[in-house]
């Protein structure tokens, strides 16, 4: 066969960079490209930011904010109750009162993040009686979407979608509250070690257990009993803790002789009436900030409440205790402003103004009578803080079966209506039977508690001696006012 000079094969040319048409290559490069970041984001294509998902987390934002400022309200109110404690008592215990209320946040904080919250707000598997789950704050919590399935550990407190760091840090402070209260009770003549060990096992278990029955889910919450703050969760938890400590103890010493009880006044009435302000002033993050979310009518509501009530206690046991003794007592009046906050914190959410008005009227009355009732006794409460926490928890309690006005105000779940609206005693039954259980509950547990921790120290109190000389001294090793 012929071939031409023309057609006859040669030797193809190595391919170069040189060689090759860079701009024809271009396109196919670039619809490459497109294909690989199309098929890269298919498979998790981000939601579509909407106007509607943008105001749920903005909205979730608003809450958290809302729920740790008023967590710091709360917090502060420790400084609160140093003062008040401190200023009640003598100076030669200062020290030991200021030691006390300082550290026992630190132990709230510890024994509850371990346990504490778990066992108040854990899912109980349906026993009811104490939280199972969530230990060193552990598990999930998942506050669901509408239509979403709750997958989660902390069913009790998925109605708030705010994240479960904050949830704990508002339930925390009220923790240590509770402990706080029975730090004024057991004043002066407490071993300080003793303190610590009873307030680890009262956050840890005392203030949890009863706790869950309440507002973790448990069988009182079924029932229909309703705290919105705490009047029984916290202070009448606190208050019974208080009132069993102060009755192991026994009384100072001077308190109680030849029938008579001896007065012996506090040091500095300046600092109690500072401590009674900040105490004020931390109940509109107790109370309003128990929403949980930032509601402005319901918080404008329960703000105006508490007020109300802590404005009506403080005159009214200012009137009380004048017209008993002859003498306007400051630190009734200072008792009477606590009280009538104590007896509307079941109730802020859930009363009128006018009612609330009323509440603090009663509450302020009734610590007057309830301080000279524990020591008709021989119950000896340096801070009255029985009279205060105890007493008038229990009443704010049982005022919500009296003059609940239900969901009228914006809160949700609601009460039926009290007695006294109409409702006759649906309302008011739950209500006795949680304070009957909790106060029952809490009165066993102080005691088992307090034996515990008076067989490992060999007695809770301190000897006579250190006693007469102060804690400050004896305990610590130091002067609240050094050369005085």
């Amino acid at each position: 066969m012929l071939i031409s000079k023309s057609s006859s094969l040669r030797k193809p040319k190595p391919l170069s960079f040189s060689s090759i048409n860079w701009n024809a290559c271009l396109p196919i490069a670039a619809l490459i490209c497109v294909f690989w970041v199309y098929a890269a984001t298919a498979q998790d294509k981000p939601p579509a930011v909407t106007a509607e998902s943008v105001q749920a987390e903005l909205n979730v934002g608003l809450d958290t904010l809302w729920v740790v400022f008023c967590s710091t309200l709360v917090f502060f109110m420790n400084a609160g109750f140093a003062l008040v404690e401190s200023g009640f008592c003598r100076r030669k215990n200062a020290v030991n009162i200021l030691a006390k209320n300082l550290i026992v946040f630190a132990i709230a904080t510890i024994i509850y993040w371990l346990v504490g919250f778990g066992f108040m707000f854990g899912d109980d598997g349906g026993n009811n009686l104490i939280g199972l789950n969530g230990f060193l704050l552990s598990g999930e919590d998942n506050s669901p979407a509408i239509g979403d399935a709750y997958k989660g550990v902390f069913s009790a407190l998925n109605w708030t979608t705010i994240p479960l760091e904050a949830k704990f840090l508002f339930q925390l402070v009220f923790a240590g509250t509770a402990a706080t209260i029975v730090s004024g009770a057991v004043a002066e003549r407490i071993k300080f070690g003793a303190f610590l060990i009873y307030s680890f096992l009262l956050v840890g278990i005392g203030y949890a257990i009863p706790g869950h029955w309440i507002w973790g889910g448990g069988w009182l919450a079924d029932m229909g009993f309703f705290d919105f703050a705490g009047c029984t969760a916290v202070h009448s938890v606190g208050g019974w803790g208080a009132l069993v400590g102060a009755a192991i103890l026994g009384p100072r010493l001077g308190r109680y002789t030849d029938g008579k009880v001896n007065a012996i006044p506090g040091h500095n009435m300046g600092m109690a009436t500072l401590g009674c302000l900040i105490l004020w002033l931390g109940w509109f993050g107790f109370n309003p900030g128990s929403t949980m979310d930032l509601n402005p009518k319901l918080i404008s509501h329960i703000a105006m409440t508490t007020n109300m009530s802590g404005a009506f206690g403080g005159i009214a046991a200012t009137i009380t205790s004048w017209a008993l003794s002859g003498k306007p007592d400051l630190s009734m009046i200072v008792n009477g402003i606590l009280a009538g906050l104590v007896g509307v914190t079941a109730a802020c959410a859930f009363v009128s103004l006018p009612v609330s008005a009323v509440i603090g009227v009663v509450a302020g009355i009734l610590v007057v009578f309830a301080v000279a009732f524990f020591d008709n006794i021989k119950i000896d409460d340096p801070v009255g803080a029985t009279s205060v926490h105890l007493a008038c928890g229990v009443w704010g309690t049982l005022a919500v079966g009296l003059f609940s006005e239900g969901d009228k105000f914006g809160a949700a779940p609601a009460p039926k209506l009290g007695l006294l609206f109409g409702g006759g005693f649906e309302q008011l039954i739950p209500q006795v039977v949680g304070v009957l259980a909790v106060g029952g509950f809490s009165v066993a547990f102080s005691f088992i508690a307090w034996y515990i921790v008076q067989a490992m120290f060999g007695g809770i109190r301190v000897s006579h001696e250190d006693e007469e000389i102060g804690l400050d001294i004896s305990e610590h090793g130091m002067e609240s006012y050094t050369g005085f």
